[in-house]
């Protein structure tokens, strides 16, 4: 299954999630490679415990964009 990640890095390292998750599934590490397998491997865990059916389809993520607001 291919998924779309989102990889942020900040002072604390990088956090990756995924694009189309229904719930949250995040992953975490000091490089971007380790944040990248954290989160594949939260990927699976989730999907063993929920099913493939906690994703959307990769298809229905058209786009993904950057925004700034102030809250």
């Amino acid at each position: 299954m291919k998924r779309k990640i989102i990889v942020e890095h900040n002072e604390d390292g990088y956090t990756a999630y995924p694009v189309g998750h229904k719930g949250v599934v995040v992953g975490q590490g000091e490089t971007y490679e380790e944040a990248l397998e954290d989160v594949k491997s939260a990927i699976r865990a989730h999907i063993e415990v929920f099913g493939a059916d906690a994703f959307a389809p990769e298809e229905s993520v058209v786009e993904a964009f950057v925004a700034e607001v102030t809250v």
